[in-house]
């Protein structure tokens, strides 16, 4: 692709209860310095959502997803109404810079790039909590401290700031199914298996790139800003892994989790207790404590996926195993 790529956007969307958010999102992609080409967005198994957005906006493209309920689905039938020469998918509960998409097309200059993705900035609706530690920032979709500050290639690209080529997906399909949020259900990874499934793939050009400069803002609300989501979404992102792992391999799977478990997260432990200990400072204090708790909740959600994993694979092989016997 040596000339400018058209963009088109998929933005995904479930619930009415975030209507507003959702029509903050379209307008942010309507006004962009590099036009996007097109918008589709994809409502996931939710009729009176669906009458109401194409009734709001006749001239964006609003189809259902046709696919299994989830964000996995509502993807892959963005994927297949989208346009573009490269697909750029969005959240429903964010806004973009103006140049965003302007920063995302221009990477595409390299032919050796397969996807872009950008920095996910996190808006607070009641405030940071204090014991909040940014190495966990992707606990609510957003950019975390451990990523690159500058420009690099990255093993995969984050759900609500991310692009690929078309070429992409008509390679190597789309979203797998059975992996990725479902409603309010906070598992995740859809794209993490996607972006590892593209590297492992025969398709040429595996390059995935990560622009800080193409900046989005995602709407945190209240309700993940508690110490329960936090902790529900750490177990889930466990379970996730270890699926994950199971489809495309431990090693590749778990290859940047090895990064952040080793360097990033006793680093950010180490930090936050000389803060608490020099400044007398209990928000740094509970800050090194959630990393370590955030750890080890994620660490038992792979654990106890992986092994009933195991536990139902033995068993589907010694049913099989198992010798039938039929009346004389």
């Amino acid at each position: 692709m040596t000339h400018a790529p058209t963009m088109s956007v998929v933005i995904c969307c479930y619930t009415g209860e975030r209507w507003d958010q959702l029509v903050t999102a379209i307008r942010s992609v309507q006004h962009q310095t590099y036009p996007a080409a097109g918008v589709v967005v994809v409502v996931d198994h939710n009729p009176d959502l669906l009458a109401k957005t194409r009734s709001h906006f006749p001239d964006t493209v609003v189809v259902e997803n046709d696919q299994k309920r989830g964000l996995s689905g509502a993807r892959n039938s963005g994927i297949a109404a989208a346009q573009g020469d490269v697909l750029v998918f969005f959240d429903d509960d964010a806004f973009a810079e103006p140049d965003w998409l302007e920063q995302l097309a221009a990477a595409y200059a390299d032919p050796q790039v397969a996807g872009v993705g950008g920095e996910i900035e996190p808006i607070w609706a009641a405030g940071r909590p204090g014991w909040f530690p940014e190495e966990f920032n992707w606990v609510v979709g957003c950019t975390y401290r451990g990523m690159p500050r500058q420009t690099a290639e990255v093993r995969n690209l984050i759900g609500c700031n991310m692009s690929f080529r078309r070429a992409v997906f008509e390679t190597i399909g789309g979203f797998q199914s059975g992996i990725g949020r479902v409603g309010k259900i906070p598992v995740g990874c859809e794209e993490t298996e996607l972006c590892i499934r593209l590297h492992q793939s025969a398709y040429p050009q595996k390059k995935l790139l990560y622009i800080p400069q193409a900046r989005v803002y995602h709407q945190v609300p209240a309700s993940r800003s508690t110490w329960r989501y936090f902790r529900s979404r750490c177990y889930q992102e466990g379970r996730s892994k270890a699926l994950v792992s199971t489809l495309v391999g431990a090693n590749d799977g778990l290859s940047s989790e090895r990064t952040y478990t080793l360097v990033t997260l006793p680093q950010g432990v180490i930090r936050n207790l000389f803060k608490a200990v020099r400044y007398r400072n209990l928000d740094s204090a509970k800050r090194a404590g959630a990393i370590v708790l955030g750890l080890a909740i994620t660490t038992f959600g792979y654990v106890r996926a992986a092994l009933a994993m195991r536990l139902s694979k033995k068993q589907a092989v010694e049913h099989e195993a198992k010798p039938s016997y039929s009346k004389p």
